[in-house]
């Protein structure tokens, strides 16, 4: 029997090459696929979290109640119902987030101000919440192994039925 043509070396060198790329972009999709995913659910999170307690910090009469009420809400919404030093270290971190809403949400502290100190509240622009939101996910990413976001997956295991 003859040694096959080398043509048909150079197809089957083409048509794997093809293959393993074809596998390569496969995989990028799919890590790339896993990404986005994250990242949606890390904004809808971001989202469905600064709504909430904006909603508290919006109806709050002073900004130690607001930071309180923001505060209770985010233990709320990680189910942490205990405390622990490296809960509150979180939470005390994330304060800034509440007073930045607190005081973008209610003008008036910056007008009493402004009548007392002519000219302080328009040298001074009112924090910037996804500025604070940002530099507290910075700081958890610095601090933790795992984004802030990931906290919000909370594992319900399954309880038994049972009947008596």
């Amino acid at each position: 029997m003859k040694p096959p043509p080398s043509f048909l070396d150079e197809l089957k060198r083409m048509a794997d090459h093809s293959a393993t790329a074809e596998d390569e972009f496969r995989r990028e999709i799919a890590e790339r696929t896993k990404k986005l995913e994250y990242e949606r659910a890390f904004a809808f999170r971001r989202l469905n979290l600064i709504r909430a307690i904006a909603e508290v910090v919006a109806g709050a009469e002073g900004e130690e109640i607001a930071v309180a009420a923001a505060t209770a809400v985010l233990r709320t919404k990680l189910g942490w119902s205990e405390d622990s030093e490296a809960r509150d270290l979180v939470i005390s971190r994330f304060v800034p987030v509440a007073q930045a809403m607190y005081a973008s949400l209610s003008p008036e502290p910056a007008v009493a101000d402004a009548s007392e100190k002519p000219g302080l509240a328009q040298d001074k622009p009112p924090p910037n919440v996804i500025d604070e939101l940002a530099s507290f996910e910075s700081w958890y990413a610095k601090t933790h192994p795992k984004p802030f976001w990931v906290l919000f997956e909370h594992y319900m295991p399954e309880t038994p039925v049972v009947d008596f």
